[in-house]
């Protein structure tokens, strides 16, 4: 079990080395990876989840107990959060990051480590938990946003951001797709699935590319609070609720493993467009992204056989 959770794991974090290496000597201009991230970010991985979508036989997936198992945490934690900041005292815009830094997830790595546990399965069934966790994990940063950020969105703006996340419009397109009996011609749907593909190593490459150590000199108790969410808090509360509602097997391996990664890179383009502290919000994810190659490991080795699962 420890040797297929190390080999499927292992591909992503050198992928991450060499877009960190590949970005530190300057191999590639800095002006490229801005570029990539939005390429990912908004054209590839929304065309991976709408092919995966499409391609997914969703008859046997428990849609409600997943939704159970990835909302919940994520809504629970935020509470928890918000509540224990009585005793943290973070100002406004910090406590942003450290609740980013405890709820979001890195689909990069959660697409990628999902399809190399699970292989076609696992990438529908990641298709499936980001049509789910995305959406909610936006409304929830977004409204701590309008509470305590610096650039309090409006109401309008919050949806808009939301409705247009290119992440959901994905899942919406493949689910449209898979509900009409809709069949792409063949040509079509070999550009969705080529174009998907590329998403991962364009994706992980600028992970490691954004990883930024300076900036958690000075906010080392922050980040160590959302790395105690993110890691311990959220992927407890997840095991809890799937052994509450029955989610076993692969769903709920997939469902554990996305509550249980570091925190979204976008999280610093959020951070910095909403108001957070955005060079916090970098001293997290590079905190996280490293320290998440031991952990996601273990967790997985140690939850599996509680929920069912085999690995």
């Amino acid at each position: 079990m420890l040797a297929l959770i190390f080999s499927a794991l292992l591909p992503i974090a050198l992928i991450i080395t060499l877009g960190h290496l590949l970005r530190r000597f300057g191999f590639l201009g800095e002006a490229f990876w801005p570029q990539a991230e939005r390429l990912a970010y908004f054209v590839l991985l929304p065309l991976l989840f709408a092919h995966g979508l499409y391609r997914a036989d969703l008859s046997g997936v428990p849609v409600g107990a997943m939704i159970a198992g990835l909302s919940g945490p994520a809504v629970i934690g935020t509470l928890v959060m918000l509540v224990a900041n009585r005793a943290f005292r973070f100002e406004g815009p910090v406590l942003t990051s450290v609740i980013q830094g405890s709820i979001r997830f890195n689909n990069y790595v959660g697409v990628t480590a999902a399809v190399g546990l699970l292989g076609v399965s696992g990438a529908a069934l990641a298709a499936v938990t980001n049509a789910i966790l995305v959406p909610t994990v936006n409304v929830l940063c977004a409204l701590v946003f309008a509470r305590y950020g610096t650039r309090q969105p409006t109401a309008f703006g919050v949806v808009k951001s939301i409705a247009l996340n290119p992440l959901i419009l994905g899942c919406v397109a493949g689910i449209v797709l898979r509900l009409t009996g809709i069949v792409l011609p063949q040509g079509i749907e070999g550009f969705m699935q080529a174009m998907g593909q590329a998403a991962l190593p364009i994706g992980l490459l600028c992970v490691g590319a954004a990883l930024n150590w300076e900036a958690l000199g000075r906010g080392i108790r922050p980040a160590l609070v959302a790395t105690a969410g993110k890691f311990l808090l959220v992927p407890a509360i997840t095991v809890a609720i799937c052994l509450a509602v029955g989610l076993s097997g692969p769903a709920a391996l997939v469902v554990f493993m996305i509550q249980c990664l570091p925190t979204a890179s976008s999280s610093y383009v959020m951070a910095r467009q909403l108001g957070g502290d955005a060079p916090l919000m970098a001293g997290i994810i590079a905190f996280q992204t490293v320290l998440g190659a031991v952990t996601v490991p273990l967790a997985l080795l140690l939850v599996a056989p509680m929920i069912g699962a085999t690995v």
